[in-house]
């Protein structure tokens, strides 16, 4: 990855190239933002660009021995972490990198369903663990081999447990010479307190239409038709844009989904409604946060449509079809509340709570508010 790959996010790009040409990189950094964005491509890049040992004005050299390396993650001084199922009495050592090195090559906008799905833990909820903090402490007390730096992108620091994040604030408090810590998150308020004070916070935006435009043109060939469509479904996310040309089954499915959701519980059709609750507790949770995000994201559009804002929406055509009826009764008396309960069962699966409970729950609040 280098920051030519990125497009926009211009003035954040000169920001991590002056603080290398300066000699004043921060050893600890958050890189923020929602996801699809550019955060993890963005670490990807300044990493490369610190690395490199032939750098040009705004960029890599990409010929060097270092980025060489770097084209297949395998230089000495960048190390990863990230989340896994990874049990805490197992060495950390080796943990699933061949697996993330295939994962972020493919794709540097990659959420965090994609990666459990691609090391198979996809019903479980990925954690980084004492051990994997234990392992990081060995590494980053090593010298650089080959460069200046030693660098850690850690994706997903909020996934943290609380033994794993207290080791990091202590390395993030004392740090070894030359180490550079680069956090990806999309939740820092999963983070500690302490270790946010001592970091240097970069907010990443989400992508312009246009940017995801671009990308997308430019490395895909893909009908000017499937762009224009995956970018209104996308509104800024570049991951869900790609997803969507690469997997429009999904989309349909949660699509599916939720129609049969909406007229059961408009019609109170509480068999139906048993049947989908069922249906939704045996998937994996993943799948259940992929569907509720989904869900959160129809509310809104469809409410932009209620409130004749369609100028301003972001949906396939099959989707705007369905809207053209049913968002009128999404409305002011009910969108926040609905919205809400969607979100709050979304927290609640992150939090492991139990998946049957909480569709039920629900599904009785949404029956109850798509009256009003």
């Amino acid at each position: 990855m280098y920051f030519r790959n990125i497009s926009g996010q211009e003035s954040i790009k000169k920001r991590l190239i002056q603080s290398i040409d300066t000699g004043r990189i921060s050893h600890s950094q958050l890189f923020h933002g929602p996801q699809g964005s550019s955060k993890l491509a963005l670490a990807l890049a300044y990493s490369r660009y610190i690395l490199c040992t032939n750098r040009g004005v705004d960029d890599a050299c990409g010929k060097c021995s270092s980025c060489i390396k770097i084209d297949k993650y395998v230089h000495p001084d960048l190390h990863f972490v990230y989340p896994s199922a990874l049990s805490e009495d197992k060495p950390a050592k080796d943990n699933y990198i061949g697996e993330w090195r295939s994962a972020i090559s493919e794709n540097p906008y990659l959420s965090e369903y994609n990666w459990y799905e691609k090391i198979g833990i996809e019903k479980k909820q990925g954690m980084i663990k004492k051990n994997v903090s234990d392992e990081i402490l060995r590494i980053m007390a090593l010298k650089a081999f080959e460069a200046d730096n030693k660098i850690l992108i850690m994706w997903m620091a909020e996934r943290m447990n609380a033994t794993a994040s207290n080791k990091l604030l202590k390395i993030i408090e004392e740090p070894p010479p030359g180490t550079v810590f680069l956090l990806i998150s999309e939740n820092p308020d999963g983070l500690l307190t302490t270790i946010l004070s001592r970091t240097q916070i970069i907010r990443i935006p989400k992508f312009k239409d246009n940017e995801v435009h671009d990308m997308l043109n430019r490395d895909y060939e893909y009908s000017e038709g499937q762009i224009n469509n995956a970018i209104k479904m996308a509104n800024g996310n570049y991951h869900l844009a790609l997803s969507s040309l690469k997997e429009e089954s999904q989309s349909k499915e949660n699509f599916e989904n939720f129609i049969d959701l909406m007229r059961s519980c408009f019609s109170k059709d509480i068999i139906k409604i048993m049947s989908l609750i069922d249906m939704f507790s045996a998937t994996s949770r993943e799948w259940q946060k992929n569907f509720l995000l989904y869900s959160m994201r129809m509310l809104r559009e469809n409410y932009m449509v209620n409130k004749d804002k369609k100028q301003i929406t972001y949906m396939a055509d099959y989707e705007d079809d369905f809207s053209e009826k049913f968002s009128k009764f999404v409305n002011d008396k009910n969108i926040l509340s609905l919205y809400s309960e969607f979100n709050k069962a979304h927290s609640d699966i992150s939090s492991n709570g139990y998946g049957r409970i909480i569709f039920l729950d629900l599904s009785l609040k949404v029956l109850k508010l798509l009256q009003l």
